[in-house]
């Protein structure tokens, strides 16, 4: 007798339509658009987690690690792994703070900086390619929609939900 199982065919599946619903689409077409962007941007010896913090710390320098934390909703011992490894290839730079020396302020560095220009030409390259099916006024008008679902949805402007099931980084 052997032990390979056939797999039993179901004979509705066949006429079963494939998911339509704008839900799947968002889901699928965030996938997509996520995993291209990570390749894209692991050419740039990054990961789409680094690229968040630093357009987040490039927005506001001088942030601290706990002022993140609280932004991307993690605690902030989370927040320490992602800075060190961005310290660690000479992305950011922690300063002590003038008004409170226990704490740090977080800094692009040079390198950061440049590393952050690289990132923003992929990401031009990146959403022209999967809006090249959409005339301007069309991805105008996506865009203005999706800015509304998350809106009410109550997602952070600017922060990707991602932050929060990112796997430990091993020490």
């Amino acid at each position: 007798m052997s032990s390979d199982r056939q797999p039993v065919e179901d004979p509705g599946a066949a006429s079963a339509p494939p998911p339509r619903g704008g839900a799947f689409l968002l889901a699928q077409l965030g996938a997509h658009a996520a995993g291209r962007f990570g390749e894209r941007v692991g050419e740039l010896g990054l990961a789409p987690p680094d690229v968040g913090l630093l357009r987040m710390i490039a927005m506001e320098p001088g942030r601290s690690q706990r002022s993140l934390a609280t932004d991307l909703g993690v605690v902030p011992s989370r927040v320490v792994a992602l800075i060190d490894n961005l310290e660690k290839k000479g992305l950011v730079e922690r300063r002590r703070s003038a008004e409170d020396r226990r704490h740090h302020e977080l800094h692009l560095s040079e390198d950061g900086r440049r590393a952050l220009g690289r990132v923003r030409e992929v990401a031009t390259l990146h959403e022209d390619d999967l809006f090249a099916a959409l005339d301007e006024e069309d991805r105008a008008r996506l865009t203005a929609l999706l800015g509304r679902i998350a809106e009410q949805q109550g997602l952070a402007p600017g922060v990707h939900p991602g932050y929060r099931h990112l796997p430990k980084r091993p020490r």
